[in-house]
């Protein structure tokens, strides 16, 4: 019997729409129904494209879902079109796209 290798998987996937567009962090903000295997086929969007978030955060408001991704590694363009993805699944209420920096910046020139 061979001997077991360990697979190693390229840390990001080529962007093949744009190949010159420099990758990206960005903030996702969802809005959905409350619905138990709605995380699950949220983040199943990104791992079908060998991405791992850096942060997920998820919080039920009675019959609502508030979930945060921030996640790098991506173009602009692809950030969309995962964007779209999000926004067709059942449940789905809103998705929010912006730059995780654009996310970092909105409370300090709220609060100046």
């Amino acid at each position: 019997m061979p001997h077991l290798e360990a697979v190693h998987t390229p840390s990001t996937r080529a962007d093949v729409w744009n190949v010159s567009n420099a990758h990206c962090r960005v903030h996702y903000q969802l809005l959905a129904e409350a619905e138990p295997d709605l995380l699950c086929r949220a983040l199943n969007l990104f791992a079908l494209q060998f991405l791992t978030p850096q942060q997920v955060n998820v919080q039920r408001h009675d019959d609502l879902l508030s979930i945060n991704i921030v996640i790098d590694g991506l173009s602009w363009h692809r950030a969309q079109v995962v964007a779209e993805k999000l926004r067709n699944l059942i449940s789905v209420c809103s998705v929010e796209l912006q730059t995780a920096e654009a996310m970092w910046d909105q409370p300090a020139q709220a609060a100046g």
